[in-house]
């Protein structure tokens, strides 16, 4: 052990205990004993210790008596009591107390010498060993990546590019950060190939060796579902990535059993006008847009691009064939929230209830707009750290506890993922090109080929035409559009902010999940 730790060590027959004193003294620690319990409160009062053991049957003031008193002098320090006695109202007292760990008599050397670790170089071992297993790892992920050829080996890709991120993120030092996220560059140029190679056979033929896309979500994973005597909610959350979802998903382990966990694929353009408006109608945006053009809205409309997704779900509900009573609600505000909390009750007499909540599409666009926002997500950690604290205090995980108590069904998921986009493509157009920086629609786009999936037939993506020229051209890896004209106020604007309506492993590979109450 390379520090020194300060242990103090609190028992009324600490004599007793002197061989297990030496031996975490000859393993490098600093040991202080005391008697009793006030004579440890004095000790924590005058001194800094790494740790205190503490007996809890020392006459006078008792174990949890002294841990609550150091507690409240020093909350952080980490306090393992140790007792003769297995009660468990005893234990549930000491937990409670917020001890690190529980020792019971007789004691072993070892047994202590283990909890000092697990303690104090719990961090240090946990970053030495995501490292290590990182390491090794890296080499098998790169192969996978190179010979990834189907939708389900790049989301396993993904998944474990992912995985470790969040992993080293855990890490203080995130030494291998730098390796991590050069290595997910290199998986989204490579994706970003493997797309432009496969994507219009998908749409052409989703039956085939196409992945689940957003206008078969429904139909897949909620309809078969329904009509059941538990109510089922749909939870949709705008621009939930994977590692946002696993980021909020540890909250809710105390509440539901994750039946399915899996990944689909975002339609292009990863947008809410488009994906979003597939999910719930079952469609892709050509059909609905020659089908119902009543109904349909481009990107840039002055009417609201998803203001018909109630509609949308109606159309898709009757086309199964599934007559079920049915909520929709748009939560944009915390009132909104609120007022769904409100009429829980109402909402288990209905089969299906869909709710959609807009709050980290609300971080994203802020985050872009407002300097505070993006000091307090300067990267994908932070970003990562946002939306948890947003879910652990926002009405959406109310209404999932209330759902739990309940005895509902949960299928949670998102209609696209987001980017963080750091380089300018240049791009010319005209006035009525789309404003959206990852993908432009219009006639007559002038642009270098190179790093783009251009679709000059719409109708091959299954989009809509807006005119007999009018093509798409997707941003892929972290590029986004910038018109020359406005070339510096697009690059210092919008550079290092999270975007969305490309190619990226991030935009198209999202998270689904098939939540079970515990109850």
């Amino acid at each position: 052990m390379s520090q020194k730790f300060k242990v103090l060590w609190a028992d009324d027959e600490i004599d007793l205990l002197k061989p297990h004193v030496l031996f975490l003294e000859g393993k490098g620690c600093v040991i202080t004993t005391v008697n009793s319990g006030v004579d440890a409160i004095e000790e924590v009062e005058n001194a800094n210790f790494d740790v205190v053991f503490l007996d809890e049957m020392m006459p006078g003031m008792t174990g949890l008596e002294t841990l609550q008193q150091i507690k409240q002098l020093k909350p952080q320090i980490p306090v393992v009591m140790i007792t003769k006695s297995e009660e468990e109202q005893l234990m549930d007292e000491a937990i409670g107390g917020k001890i690190a760990d529980y020792l019971i008599k007789p004691l072993n050397p070892s047994q202590i010498w283990l909890s000092v670790k697990r303690i104090l170089q719990n961090r240090q071992l946990v970053e030495s060993k995501t490292a290590q297993n990182y390491q090794q790892e890296f080499r098998q992920i790169g192969q996978a990546l190179d010979e990834a050829s189907t939708p389900q080996e790049w989301s396993d890709v993904y998944k474990k590019l992912t995985f470790w991120e969040m992993e080293i993120d855990r890490t203080e030092n995130k030494n291998m950060l730098e390796v991590l996220e050069a290595q997910k560059t290199e998986a989204n140029s490579a994706f970003g190939r493997f797309v432009k190679e496969n994507y219009l056979d998908w749409v052409a033929s989703p039956e085939t060796d196409a992945p689940l896309l957003s206008p078969q979500v429904l139909k897949e994973w909620v309809f078969p579902i329904l009509k059941k005597k538990r109510p089922v909610f749909f939870i949709l959350i705008d621009n939930l990535r994977l590692d946002q979802w696993e980021e909020i998903e540890p909250l809710l382990g105390a509440y539901f059993h994750v039946e399915e966990k899996s990944t689909y694929y975002s339609i292009l353009p990863t947008t809410t006008a488009f994906a979003r408006n597939a999910l719930f109608s079952g469609m892709m945006p050509s059909e609905m847009a020659s089908r119902y053009p009543h109904l349909w809205e481009d990107e840039d409309s002055e009417e609201g691009k998803n203001k018909s997704e109630e509609e949308w779900l109606k159309i898709n509900l009757e086309k199964n064939r599934i007559p079920v009573k049915y909520s929709y609600h748009k939560i944009l505000q915390m009132q909104e929230g609120k007022a769904v909390l409100d009429q829980f009750h109402a909402l288990l007499q209905n089969e299906f209830n869909v709710l959609v909540y807009n709050f980290v599409d609300m971080i994203s666009h802020a985050r872009t707009d407002m300097k505070m926002i993006r000091e307090l997500a300067p990267d994908e950690s932070a970003y990562r750290s946002l939306t948890r604290s947003w879910f652990e205090h926002s009405s959406l995980f109310e209404l999932m506890k209330k759902i739990q108590q309940a005895g509902g069904e949960v299928i949670l998921t998102t209609d696209h993922g987001t980017k963080r986009v750091n380089r300018p493509y240049k791009i010319i157009g005209d006035k009525h090109v789309t404003t959206n920086l990852r993908y432009k629609q219009g006639k007559n786009l002038n642009f270098e080929a190179g790093k783009v999936f251009e679709v000059r037939r719409p109708e091959d993506a299954k989009l809509p035409r807006l005119n007999v020229s009018s093509s798409y051209v997707f941003a892929v890896e972290d590029y986004f559009f910038a018109y020359p004209n406005n070339y510096n106020y697009y690059v210092n604007h919008f550079k290092d902010t999270f975007q969305h309506g490309g190619i990226s492993l991030e935009e198209m590979i999202v998270p689904i999940v098939h939540l079970r109450s515990k109850t």
